[in-house]
């Protein structure tokens, strides 16, 4: 079987395979000196705001796709769990950006209209066609990777001394804790249950998602810590 392929006998989970194929890119993603700045509350309300602005505009794409991965799920359970995830990125981290950029005094065009980086561009793209050119599991490869690189390092935060200003304290709760933990383990495990047994040709689409996910995940910090 070539590299592009999953070998059961060799990999206990299919998620940890795309995971260790995407090094050293996801040890860079979630180590990476912008969030250690943001966990520690030392990185400038400026780098913070203008990043806020940002991923809020990826947050938009994003919603797209979980309503997507809803409407593909291959049970009435999963197409639930995802519309519930639908609804709390839509319900807590709007409320959370709303007074995050009051508190920021970002202006009222930049939250609703701003100049994309390109690499937000590349993003939305890549989410984008990962679903309309897949089915379930190329949905999937592009969720995974960048809910969990933000489940690893908001869990790294949340253990360590917290910030005082809330919209870095709470950025790391949104991205730390039981919850946001158990959405994580069910989008892995839906990738877990499916990937094995796509073909060779499907499984190197899912590994490439997955894998330019976590590069551009490195690029959006980079970006932001500019």
């Amino acid at each position: 079987m070539s590299a592009d392929t999953f070998e059961a006998a060799e990999h206990a989970r299919f998620t940890g395979w795309l995971r260790e194929r995407s090094e050293p890119d996801w040890t860079a993603a979630t180590e990476h000196d912008f969030t250690d700045r943001l966990a520690a509350g030392t990185l400038s309300e400026d780098a913070f705001a203008t990043y806020l602005v940002q991923d809020i505009q990826f947050v938009e794409a994003l919603t797209s796709v979980i309503g997507h991965a809803a409407g593909q799920a291959h049970s009435t359970d999963a197409a639930v769990t995802l519309a519930e995830f639908l609804t709390l990125v839509g319900t807590d981290e709007t409320d959370y950006f709303e007074r995050a950029f009051d508190a920021l005094d970002v202006p009222a065009a930049e939250r609703t209209d701003p100049d994309r980086w390109p690499v937000t561009e590349q993003f939305a793209d890549l989410l984008g066609r990962a679903a309309r050119e897949g089915g379930y599991a190329e949905t999937l490869s592009v969720l995974v990777p960048v809910e969990w690189v933000y489940l690893e390092w908001g869990e790294r935060a949340a253990d360590g001394d917290r910030p005082d200003a809330f919209y870095f304290d709470e950025w790391i709760d949104l991205h730390a804790g039981e919850g946001f933990r158990e959405t994580v383990a069910f989008l892995r495990e839906e990738l877990d249950a499916v990937g094995p047994d796509l073909s060779p040709r499907r499984q190197a689409r899912v590994a490439r998602h997955f894998e330019r996910a976590v590069e551009l995940e490195v690029a959006f910090f980079d970006a932001a810590a500019e």
